[in-house]
């Protein structure tokens, strides 16, 4: 991901992090900002990875929120496991997902999101 110019978060440390500013105060000074796994900032693109609990806590609907919070960011991808302890993650997102878009109901400042099964 790196040699296509994404940034991608190499330790949990806060020198290692990729920090997407949400909020600014006076003088423009960041407030408060949301974390992410990858980050094309010229693209505009932020990645998520979930292991375990992308579904089991509904991680993935954080993971939309922040996206839609990010500063300049105009694309979600969100990676789940494909099946996680006997539930199908990949496809209880992409229902939720999809659901989502097809009401029309909520409008949210992204163009597209990505759901990829692992």
């Amino acid at each position: 991901m790196q040699e296509i110019g994404f940034k991608v978060e190499q330790g949990r440390t806060k020198e290692y992090r990729i920090d997407i500013p949400v909020l600014f105060g006076r003088g423009g000074r960041i407030e408060k900002a949301f974390q992410t796994d990858a980050y094309n900032e010229e693209e505009g693109v932020v990645v998520e990875v979930e292991a375990g609990r992308g579904v089991l806590n509904y991680q993935f609907l954080k993971d939309l929120f922040e996206a839609c919070m990010m500063s300049d960011v105009r694309y979600a991808a969100l990676a789940v496991r494909n099946s996680y302890k006997k539930s199908s993650d990949f496809e209880t997102v992409s229902t939720f997902f999809e659901t989502l878009y097809v009401s029309s109901r909520l409008r949210l400042p992204l163009d597209e999101v990505l759901v990829i099964g692992y």
